[in-house]
């Protein structure tokens, strides 16, 4: 698994919400999010912002190049 993906999981469990529930807020499917979650597909760059942005970190947090704000990942 990624870093991007294994951040993704991270964030959206600390957050306590279900894929589900965050692809309809970032406005994708849950299909195309169950995919970047499990590193069979990579989003797009507008994609990787609204997932940076609904989690409230930078792109490199998310892409693993930083670490987590939260001390994870």
């Amino acid at each position: 698994m990624s870093a991007f993906s294994e951040n993704l999981k991270i964030c959206r469990k600390r957050l306590q919400r279900s894929q589900e529930v965050v692809a309809v807020q970032c406005g994708m499917s849950s299909m195309s999010y169950r995919r970047y979650e499990s590193g069979e597909r990579e989003p797009s760059l507008s994609k990787l912002c609204v997932l940076a942005d609904y989690f409230g970190i930078t792109l490199d947090q998310l892409a693993g190049r930083e670490p987590l704000p939260f001390g994870e990942g």
